[in-house]
């Protein structure tokens, strides 16, 4: 894992001085941090796990605070040093609050929802506390995702869906989940990171481009079914007493065949498979965006379909399940995240 561990860190000058100390100071922190993340899908944050500093506008308060004291020295100003001191007691009154606001918090990974390569993913995330205590202004997202805020004031437990993307077919686990807050004046930063063990089921990304990849048993009519007033002519079979003039075969009879009527029948719907060996000349992920694209496509309809990858068949049927183990089967085939 090489991505650094707070994006807010990342130097907006990476050729300067400062911006090459900031990078050293965080490969330093991943390396002394990472092998200290355990994928887990029950969190507890303690003491050990919260890491503290001021913020941005923690500095600045902090700025003012020196400049105050500063004055008030030279100038023997008490009432200036006063309010340096007050303001100084503020903060560090400040890093209690906001380091107890963490602690103590349960988060826990509920489950997840599947998604297509390149989409969002859903995974969704119980955080709780004791009933004893109160979280006010606790931020959760993942890495490049949209952060969610929750309070536990009134309920202490709070569920919430957060997204990410799927960068990887088959079982994709998430990046790190960071867990932050800066109740209640906004100048202390408490933050944690955690590795939650909820994959997410990552499709192959539906692609179009070309004709149904079919086997070739799928071109093979279906099951014929006999009816009444059936419009597809069949063949002749012997007259029989009661069929209707319309049906008897005259030209054999004028020819002297014998007394003929003709057959009609209709077909039951055929079966579809999508076949792998269909779509040649194509790479492995080509061919499952293919088959991903008609499977989706046949989803809508009311014809059975079934699927041939090498080694493995699923048998024609048509719902909702059968679409989802359809494209579960696509998402793991030859995949790096199958489990």
């Amino acid at each position: 894992m090489s991505q650094s561990v707070d994006s807010s860190m990342k130097p907006h000058l990476p050729g300067s001085p400062v911006g090459h100390l900031r990078q050293y100071v965080q490969k330093r922190f991943d390396a002394w941090m990472l092998p200290r993340l355990k994928r887990a899908r029950s969190h507890q944050l303690s003491n050990k796990r919260l890491f503290i500093v001021p913020s941005k506008a923690g500095v600045g308060f902090l700025s003012v605070v020196v400049l105050l004291w500063l004055t008030g020295t030279n100038y023997e100003n008490n009432i200036v040093l006063g309010l340096a001191f007050f303001l100084t007691a503020l903060f560090v009154v400040c890093i209690h609050h906001t380091f107890f606001n963490m602690s103590g918090l349960v988060v826990d990974a509920v489950g997840s929802a599947p998604c297509f390569l390149g989409e969002d993913g859903e995974v969704e995330i119980r955080v709780s506390c004791s009933n004893s205590s109160d979280k006010e202004s606790i931020a959760l997202s993942f890495s490049k995702g949209r952060a969610a805020t929750i309070d536990l004031l009134d309920t202490h437990s709070v569920t919430v869906k957060l997204f990410t993307r799927g960068e990887q077919r088959g079982w994709y686990y998430p990046p790190r989940l960071k867990v932050e807050s800066f109740f209640p004046l906004g100048i202390i930063r408490c933050w944690s990171w955690l590795v939650l063990d909820a994959p997410i089921l990552v499709y192959p990304k539906p692609e179009g481009g070309s004709d149904m990849p079919l086997s070739q048993s799928s071109s093979h009519e279906g099951e014929r079914m006999e009816e009444a007033g059936a419009e597809d002519f069949h063949g002749f079979k012997p007259y029989q007493l009661g069929v209707s003039p319309k049906h008897i075969a005259w030209k054999h009879y004028a020819r002297g065949q014998g007394l003929y009527s003709k057959e009609y029948a209709s077909y039951r719907e055929q079966s579809v498979w999508l076949d792998w060996d269909a779509l040649e000349g194509l790479g492995t992920e080509a061919r499952l965006s293919r088959l991903c694209y008609w499977v989706i496509k046949l989803s809508s309809t009311q014809q059975p379909y079934g699927l041939r990858l090498p080694g493995q068949a699923i048998p024609p049927a048509m719902g909702v399940d059968h679409k989802h183990q359809l494209l579960k089967t696509l998402a793991l085939y030859r995949s790096e995240g199958g489990k």
